[in-house]
């Protein structure tokens, strides 16, 4: 008996765990239940279990796309001067439906991050895993994603959807001046 009541238990948690949740809960004869739907108002010692660890995250991109980003994340370095070469780096990687983390060299953290990953100050620079691409090259950017098994085409997805932006760099406060002028006061009525 204590066996197919194990046994039953089991299936239900598994059976719920298909849909992605179960509730126990105690009946009014103090008796323990397990269900895959909510328990009646009278229900005491009620808890919500949210099941599904075996349940693959859905996401909006394709399938070939996630394990790619996966094993092969990808980084774009720009700058907000770079101009042209950095906007067809960008589009490239959106055309593509590519997910990628963008960082602005705008400071000297940045700048040495980009020497320490390529070897030099050049951008834009794409990385994708471990392979390193400085300029924008077309076809260097179209094999380093195909190596790397990332679709050629893709659905339209928004640009933000993407883009994952580093923030950027807050300017260094300025001194405080030595001498300050004082604020003029406020006239007293």
């Amino acid at each position: 008996m204590n066996q197919a009541l194990s046994l039953g238990l089991v299936m239900a948690l598994v059976a719920a765990s298909a849909w992605g949740q179960a509730y126990r809960w105690v009946d009014k004869d103090g008796r323990v239940h397990y269900t895959q739907t909510p328990p009646p108002a009278d229900a005491k010692d009620v808890k919500k279990k949210k099941l599904g660890g075996n349940i693959a995250e859905s996401s909006s991109l394709p399938y070939a796309t996630q394990r790619a980003a996966q094993n092969f994340p990808v980084t774009l370095y720009t700058s907000p001067d770079c101009g042209a070469p950095c906007d067809n780096a960008r589009s490239n990687l959106v055309k593509r439906g590519v997910p990628f983390r963008e960082i602005n060299v705008v400071d000297q953290k940045s700048g040495e991050d980009l020497k320490r990953v390529s070897g030099k100050i050049q951008l834009p620079t794409l990385v994708v895993g471990s392979q390193v691409q400085s300029g924008f090259l077309e076809d260097a950017y179209k094999g380093a994603l195909d190596d790397a098994g990332y679709p050629s085409s893709a659905p339209q997805v928004p640009l933000e959807a993407l883009r994952k932006m580093e923030p950027v760099a807050k300017p260094a406060a300025a001194p405080p001046e030595s001498n300050p002028s004082p604020a003029p006061e406020a006239e007293v009525k």
